[in-house]
C-alpha cells in the first residue's frame, strides 16, 4: 500500500491561533521596526551612492572579525596571562547569589570603589547564555574590538574617513593583550570614542551626540578609572583647541555631568591601593630605543618580528598613498580657476532663485571655518599621544603593587598617534589599495597569533583533561613549579587554574582579590559567615618551592601542581593527601574524605 497522498489545501487553521499579536506587543515590534527602517534605509541609500565606499567598510569590518575573533576561536584557554582571573572574576559576579558556587561567603563586590567593572559586567551577562569560557572569550574580544571602533569615531570627529579606525587593528595584539591587560586596551578605544564625540558634538550639536559622549565617558570610567581624568581633559582640551573654529564649549557641559559624579563617589569611598603611591617622576630619554622591545615581542617564535616588520611597510606603504593622494588634491585645489564674482545686477535674481541643493558647495564663510576647523582638530590626537609619550619616558616600572607601568603608555603614545594619519585618498584607485594594506598589516599580526594560540591549545589538553576530574566548589590549592611547553615569552600557565574557579566555582589558594584592586574583594576574616582562604606571602604564585603542606594546605581538600618530575614529595607530611591523577606536566591530589 502506498502512502496516502496529502489534501489538496491544508485544513485553515482555527480562528485563536491566526488572532493578531496584542496590542503591548503589536507596538512593541512596529517600534522597533520604525526604530531599525531609518538607519537601514541611510545605510542603504549611502551604499548606493558610494559602493566602493560600502564595499571597503565590509572589508574593514571582515578584518576585524578575522583579526580579533579567530584566535580566540582556535584555543579553548587562551595563553593571556592574566585571563585566568578575570575569567574568575567574571565567574564569581555571574553566580555571585548562587550558594552552589559559593562566591558570596568569600567575596563581597565593590563596583564603584574599583569600577574596573566592563568586561566583568558584559561577560556576566554572556554567561547567562553561554558557557564561561566562551563567554570571557567574547567579552575579551569586545574589548579589543573597541581599538578600532574607537579610533573610526576619532576619525570621523576629525573629518576624515572613518575607515582609517582599521589602523587600530595593528595594535590588537601587543603585548599589553598577550598579559591579558584587556581593561587598559579597552579603555584606549574609549578615550579615542571620547575625543572623536567630543569634536562631532562642537562642531554640530545635536542631542544624541551629547547621549553618546555622556555614555562613553561612564563606561571609560567603568573600564580603566585611571584612564578617566586623562579622558576628561581631552574633552575640555579638544573643545578648547576648536573654539576658534565652532565658538562653542557649552555642549560639553552636560556630557561630563553623569561621569564627573561617578569620579567624585569614587575618590570618596576608593580602595587604599587605589590612592596613588609616592614617586619621583624622571625623564629616561633612553626608552624610546626600548619602545620596539614592548610592542611586538611577547612570542618566542621569529614569526612574530617578520610579521611586525612586514606590518610596518604596509602601513608606511598606506601612509605614502595617503600623501600621494593629498598632494594631487591640493594640487588640483590650487589650479583650480577662482569663481568669478557675482555682478552688482545679479544681487536682486539671487534672492529669488530656488535654495541651493545639498551638494552645492558650501558659502566661503563656512568652507573656511570647516578648514580652521580640520586644522585646528588634527592639533588634538597629537597632543593626546604626546602627553601619554612623556608618561612613557617618565613613570617608574612600578607604582605601589601596580607593576608593568610605564611599558603600557608607549601603546597608548602609538595609538592616539596613528590619528594622524591623512585621510584616505578621494581617488578609488588609491582608496583601496590604503585601507587593503592596512587591514593586510593586521592579518598579518592576526595570524601570528592564531597559529600560537592554536599550538597553546595542544599544551593545555592535559590541564582539561585533568581538572574534569575536579568536583563542583572544591576548596582548591595550586603551584605552578613548571612553566615551558608554550611559546609565549611570559609563562601563560601561572594563573591557568584560576579557570577551575570560573567554571566549577570554590575557593583558590592565590587570588587577584587579596591586592583589593579588583571589584571582586575578599571578605573580611572576622565577619560572621565569611569563608575566605588563609594569607598568602607577596609574589607566593610565582615562588611555589615555598609552599609547606602543613602551613598551607590545612583550608584546601585538592591540590593541583603542574610540575614534570613529580609532586608526592610536596604532600608527604600529610598522610590525609592522596594522589588522584597525574596527565602529562599535572598532578593531582584530594584529601581523604573531600566531596
Amino acid at each position: 500500500m502506498g502512502t496516502p497522498s496529502p489534501p489538496a489545501e491544508p485544513p485553515a487553521a482555527p480562528a485563536s491561533a491566526v488572532r493578531a499579536p496584542s496590542g503591548p506587543l503589536r507596538r512593541a515590534a512596529s517600534a522597533a521596526v520604525r526604530a531599525l527602517s531609518g538607519p537601514l534605509r541611510r545605510a542603504a541609500g549611502a551604499a548606493r551612492r558610494a559602493p566602493l565606499g560600502a564595499a571597503l567598510a565590509l572589508v574593514v569590518v571582515a578584518a576585524s572579525v578575522y583579526v580579533i575573533a579567530l584566535p580566540l576561536a582556535v584555543v579553548r584557554y587562551p595563553p593571556m596571562t592574566d585571563l585566568p582571573f578575570h575569567a574568575a572574576q567574571t565567574a564569581a559576579l555571574r553566580h555571585y547569589l548562587d550558594p552552589a558556587w559559593h562566591f558570596r561567603e568569600q567575596f563581597t563586590l565593590q563596583p564603584l570603589a574599583v569600577p574596573y567593572m566592563s568586561m566583568y559586567a558584559l561577560g556576566a551577562l554572556l554567561m547567562l547564555v553561554l558557557p564561561p569560557v566562551a563567554a570571557v572569550k567574547v567579552a575579551a574580544a569586545a574589548m579589543l574590538a573597541l581599538l578600532p571602533a574607537g579610533l573610526a569615531v576619532l576619525f570621523h570627529g576629525l573629518r576624515r574617513s572613518p575607515l582609517l579606525g582599521v589602523l587600530g587593528l595593528v595594535l590588537v595584539w601587543c603585548n599589553l593583550t598577550h598579559w591579558g591587560f584587556l581593561n587598559h586596551m579597552g579603555a584606549l578605544g574609549l578615550f579615542a570614542m571620547v575625543v572623536g564625540l567630543t569634536l562631532l558634538l562642537v562642531d554640530r550639536p545635536s542631542r544624541g551626540r551629547q547621549i553618546a559622549l555622556a555614555l562613553a565617558l561612564v563606561a571609560l570610567f567603568f573600564t580603566h578609572v585611571f584612564r578617566f581624568p586623562f579622558a576628561i581633559a581631552a574633552v575640555v582640551g579638544a573643545a578648547i583647541v576648536v573654539f576658534p573654529a565652532t565658538r562653542r564649549l557649552r555642549p560639553i557641559a552636560l556630557p561630563l555631568a553623569p561621569s564627573l559624579v561617578l569620579f567624585a563617589a569614587w575618590l570618596a569611598v576608593r580602595t587604599d591601593t587605589l590612592h596613588a603611591a609616592p614617586f619621583t617622576p624622571a625623564l629616561h630619554w633612553e626608552r624610546l630605543g626600548e619602545a620596539p622591545s614592548l610592542l611586538f615581542t611577547s612570542f618566542t617564535d621569529p614569526a612574530e618580528a617578520a610579521a611586525a616588520r612586514r606590518a610596518a611597510r604596509l602601513v608606511l606603504a598606506a601612509l605614502l598613498v595617503c600623501l600621494g593622494g593629498a598632494a594631487v588634491q591640493l594640487a588640483a585645489s590650487m589650479s583650480a580657476p577662482a569663481p568669478a564674482p557675482a555682478a552688482p545686477d545679479a544681487a536682486p535674481a539671487a534672492s529669488t532663485a530656488a535654495p541651493a541643493t545639498p551638494d552645492a558647495a558650501p558659502p566661503p564663510a563656512a568652507d573656511a571655518r570647516q578648514r580652521a576647523f580640520a586644522r585646528l582638530a588634527a592639533l588634538v590626537p597629537i597632543a593626546c599621544a604626546a602627553v601619554f609619550l612623556g608618561l612613557f619616558l617618565s613613570l617608574p616600572l612600578q607604582i605601589g603593587l601596580w607593576w608593568y607601568v610605564y611599558p603600557r603608555e608607549i601603546v597608548a603614545a602609538l595609538f592616539l598617534g596613528l590619528a594622524a594619519f591623512p585621510d584616505l585618498p578621494r581617488s578609488p584607485w588609491l582608496k583601496a589599495p590604503a585601507v587593503l594594506a592596512i587591514a593586510a598589516a593586521a592579518i598579518s599580526l592576526g595570524d601570528v597569533a592564531r597559529d600560537n594560540y592554536r599550538r597553546f591549545d595542544h599544551s593545555t589538553r592535559d590541564f582539561d583533561a585533568i581538572i574534569a576530574r575536579i568536583p563542583r566548589a572544591p576548596r582548591l590549592l595550586y603551584l605552578v613549579f613548571d612553566h615551558g611547553g608554550s611559546t609565549r615569552a611570559t609563562t601563560p600557565f601561572i594563573h591557568l587554574p584560576a579557570w577551575v574557579q570560573a567554571t566549577r566555582g570554590g575557593w583558590l589558594s592565590f587570588h587577584f582579590a587579596v591586592w583589593d584592586a579588583s571589584p571582586i574583594a575578599y571578605r573580611p576574616r572576622a565577619e560572621p559567615g565569611a569563608v575566605v582562604p588563609p594569607p598568602t606571602p607577596l609574589r607566593w604564585e610565582w615562588t611555589p618551592e615555598k609552599f609547606d603542606v602543613r602551613r598551607h594546605g590545612a583550608f584546601f581538600d585538592w591540590f593541583l601542581v603542574r610540575r614534570r618530575a613529580g609532586a608526592d614529595h610536596l604532600f608527604a607530611r600529610d598522610p590525609s593527601i592522596v594522589p588522584v591523577d597525574h596527565v602529562g606536566d599535572w598532578w593531582l591530589y584530594r584529601r581523604a574524605g573531600a566531596p
